[in-house]
């Protein structure tokens, strides 16, 4: 790759997680104003839902920071942020919900769930390690060490494609959830699926940047093995 090549790969990279954050922010900012019908706040939605699917013994928490809601799925737990716990808007519903998306994955030992949770370990050793193997190979010129460091890079990426489908069937469950348990009128279930649809970008980017990255130590590798 040329100087200008390379520059305009780190801008592309550098640009997508950004686009990313910048649509959820503004999303989430956006409906966060925006009021539900019911009255029903974030963690009053999580533990109604929660409730629905036989899942009283799941408790709801809030937690400190902005957008850290998550679904713990080693202490069976969904944790809100202050404000989704608190408040009772419409972005406040659509996140409390596709976290409870997760819990009701967790119950039905969702495939794609369950195999997301067997790489973390994995993929946390392999990201720490893999940038020494490919470190010491490009300086060195030891292509050998340097695929090491590409297969273990491919590990997270694996990582990646599979955390898609575990975020868009969450938010898929949680719509239906929404819109059939009657938590949302009509008109607020497209107000939601912008606010899942936004967070679900930011995996998207993930993704994108993680499979950019890998091609480019692949195109690497490829040009070492040539000379």
């Amino acid at each position: 790759m040329s100087f200008g090549a390379y520059i305009l790969y780190f801008v592309i990279v550098a640009a997508i997680p950004l686009w990313a954050q910048f649509r959820v922010k503004t999303t989430y900012s956006q409906y966060s104003k925006v009021g539900v019908r019911s009255g029903l706040t974030g963690a009053e939605v999580a533990r109604m839902i929660l409730d629905r699917n036989g899942l009283s013994n799941v408790p709801v928490q809030a937690t400190s920071g902005v957008l850290s809601d998550h679904y713990d799925p080693r202490k069976k737990a969904v944790f809100l942020s202050e404000s989704n716990y608190h408040e009772a808007s419409i972005a406040a519903a659509a996140v409390a919900a596709h976290e409870v998306g997760h819990a009701i994955q967790d119950k039905e030992d969702y495939a794609f769930m369950r195999f997301r949770s067997a790489l973390v370990p994995i993929t946390s050793f392999s990201s720490n390690i893999s940038w020494v193997f490919l470190i010491i190979g490009m300086i060195a010129t030891m292509p050998s060490l340097m695929l090491v460091g590409i297969v273990l890079m491919a590990v997270g990426v694996l990582f990646q494609l599979v955390t898609l489908p575990v975020e868009f069937d969450a938010s898929k469950r949680a719509l239906v959830q929404l819109e059939d348990g009657g938590f949302l009128i009509q008109q607020e279930v497209p107000q939601a699926r912008k606010v899942l649809s936004a967070a679900a970008m930011t995996y998207v980017a993930a993704m994108a940047v993680a499979v950019l990255e890998l091609l480019r130590l692949l195109l690497i590798f490829t040009n070492m093995n040539r000379n």
